[in-house]
């Protein structure tokens, strides 16, 4: 079993028992997400695998929250924003902007990118080498900003 496994598993009993419902909830529905994907795949998730799960419900609260602002549901916005907290806690220690550069760099250096033309390949290594340490939104405007000079 994945180390990111066995530590939800292990929240999702503390929580319970020190009756944090918001935690315990949160925890859950991530649960939830990862036995229906290992259902569905019928294999063992890995930690990466386990990561990019959390990584697309991050993005989701992220989308939520920008909705509930428009919709002056500040309430919502908060919960939203406690649940991003937790769901943050369990991925590694996000890379800086300058580190991010460094990295795609060094990648378009290494794979020989000219432009834009090799966006995908200089994309594709960059998913592998920075994980989920740095949102693809980022890792995209970066790489284009590098590879457009």
């Amino acid at each position: 079993m994945s180390s990111l496994k066995e530590r939800l598993q292990n929240d999702l009993k503390i929580a319970m028992k020190e009756k944090d419902k918001f935690k315990r909830d949160v925890v859950r529905f991530v649960m939830s997400a990862i036995k229906q994907i290992e259902v569905d795949e019928r294999k063992e998730l890995s930690d990466a695998d386990i990561e990019a799960i959390l990584v697309k419900q991050i993005k989701q609260r992220n989308d939520s929250i920008e909705q509930f602002r428009e919709g002056g549901r500040e309430d919502l916005v908060e919960k939203n924003e406690r649940e991003l907290e937790i769901l943050r806690s369990y991925l590694p220690e996000p890379m800086s902007e300058d580190e991010v550069r460094g990295v795609l760099s060094d990648i378009i250096v290494e794979t020989g990118a000219q432009g834009m033309k090799d966006m995908g390949r200089v994309m594709g290594e960059a998913k592998k080498r920075i994980g989920s340490r740095a949102e693809g939104k980022l890792i995209n405007q970066i790489a284009k900003e590098l590879l457009s000079v």
